[in-house]
């Protein structure tokens, strides 16, 4: 069920569904990864810089013993100080180092070393020279311990010794690192969550004011817009597009309202002149000559009315979004000329001459020939209607490189320079008063601009007052000569 249907139904939209719980939710999750990740990586290398310095120490005792060993191996002195001494002056990571001779008898051991640590496991655990191991002391210690093989002087001899670093510091400075990262964990989940609904709740702000503004919208004042200013770049550009599609909607109402008025108009005239001959025919007895004479008007009015239903029914259909074209290989030249033939008579009923001026070659298009028929038959009209006797109009095509060009030009009275943006207006038409006389509905350039739509093309119109109207088709279509 949508928000919409919720919220008519009485049913609140639940807390997690909302867009603020969400982006929360993303933001404590970025930042739990973050922390998470950043803190094992602290950790590690930590670790690592512990390890390495421990390492570092053991490698460190392991070349002066060697040294002094192999250098000065009867400076029992210094050897004792190295051994028994230096490791009791230290207060901090307290180490140990036991001496042994080929025999494994101890020649110098630190003090306390066996206090300390189990010197048969000590043995046991650093078989391997120079390879430290970690190992746990009498008392829980933890201490990092190796073997190293110590040649004494140049004589064939090796002595070996073991080494012991009481690592119980680092150990637990680990642990306190990690018992931190724990407690900034659960910091993390009790404030992160507080501080990223605020972040989403100001983020979505302009979005709630959005929604406000849209939900004042209706049919009533469709002039009601979105200020996009302050808004971020993406937030703006989709009350910008929410603007353009209120323009398109207030401009679609404005034109229903037109055509609904003017297609009460247009409708209600015929039927009124039926309804008048009809009731002035049954006022009293008439002749079968006056008869025939009301019949007569209530057929030209039905014709009319006929033409208008026609006339709408085709743009109701050219605006589906399920129409298409019936294309075919036409001579537009041939079409033309057979548009000319047709209406010869009419046109020399005004006292019109009516010409056509085509290229020499054929010029062949795909298109529908009854639209196009159409189209240009309604152009070809309005030109006859609309030009004095002694004048001509004239049917002209030429070939453009993607595109055809079809253009009918009369002579006639012209059309006011304020009422051409309008001319392509359904039941527009120049005369004020609205005449039909001339037997139009104004729907004649509404059906042209909508055949050239579904081919894709488009219709211009040019037009000086007593002078004339030039009206231009343009088509691209696929074409061979």
């Amino acid at each position: 069920m949508s928000w919409n249907l919720r919220r008519k139904f009485g049913q609140a939209p639940r807390f997690w569904s909302t867009l603020a719980f969400r982006l929360t939710a993303w933001y404590v999750l970025a930042a739990l990864a973050l922390v998470v990740f950043t803190s094992a990586i602290l950790y590690f290398v930590l670790v690592t810089e512990l390890k390495k310095s421990a390492d570092q120490f053991l490698a460190d005792k392991v070349h002066v013993l060697r040294t002094m060993l192999h250098e000065r191996p009867d400076d029992w002195d210094g050897l004792h100080e190295e051994i028994e001494l230096e490791s009791a002056a230290r207060r901090y990571q307290q180490f140990y180092i036991r001496l042994l001779d080929q025999r494994s008898v101890p020649l110098l051991t630190t003090p306390g070393m066996a206090e300390q640590l189990d010197l048969a496991q000590l043995a046991a655990q650093t078989q391997s020279p120079d390879h430290a191991e970690r190992m746990k002391g009498k008392n829980g210690r933890s201490f990092l311990v190796m073997s190293a093989a110590m040649p004494v002087g140049n004589s064939a001899q090796i002595d070996t010794a073991q080494i012991a670093i009481d690592v119980s510091q680092e150990e637990a400075f680990l642990a306190r690192y990690r018992h931190r990262f724990w407690l900034i964990l659960l910091g993390t989940l009790a404030i992160f969550p507080l501080v990223g609904y605020q972040i989403a709740r100001r983020g979505i702000r302009p979005v709630r004011e959005m929604a406000r503004t849209a939900r004042h919208i209706s049919s009533t004042n469709l002039h009601e817009r979105i200020q996009p200013e302050g808004y971020p770049s993406e937030l703006a550009s989709l009350a910008a597009t929410f603007n353009q599609t209120l323009d398109g909607l207030e401009e679609s109402f404005e034109r229903i309202s037109r055509f609904s008025a003017d297609i009460a108009h247009d409708l209600r005239t015929p039927v009124n002149n039926i309804r008048g001959e009809a009731e002035v025919a049954l006022a009293r007895a008439r002749s079968v000559d006056e008869y025939r004479e009301v019949l007569g008007s209530c057929l030209e009015e039905a014709v009319r009315l006929s033409d208008l239903i026609s006339d709408l029914l085709f743009l109701a259909r050219a605006e589906s979004p399920l129409a298409h074209l019936r294309r075919e290989s036409v001579d537009v030249g041939e079409l033309l000329s057979g548009i000319r033939e047709y209406y010869e008579a009419p046109a020399a009923d005004r006292g019109v001459s009516l010409s056509t001026v085509v290229p020499h070659e054929p010029v062949i298009a795909q298109l529908d020939r009854t639209l196009l028929q159409r189209a240009v038959g309604n152009l070809v009209s309005n030109a006859l209607a609309h030009t004095p006797a002694g004048k001509s109009v004239v049917l002209g095509a030429s070939v453009e490189p993607a595109a055809v060009r079809i253009e009918v030009s009369d002579a006639g009275v012209g059309i006011p320079p304020e009422a051409l943006p309008r001319v392509f207006d359904r039941f527009f038409r120049v005369d004020e008063s609205r005449s039909q006389a001339s037997g139009g509905t104004g729907l004649g350039l509404a059906i042209v601009q909508s055949i050239m739509q579904l081919h894709g093309g488009n219709v211009e119109i040019a037009s000086k007052v007593g002078q004339g109207t030039q009206v231009t088709l343009t088509l691209p279509v696929c074409r061979a000569a």
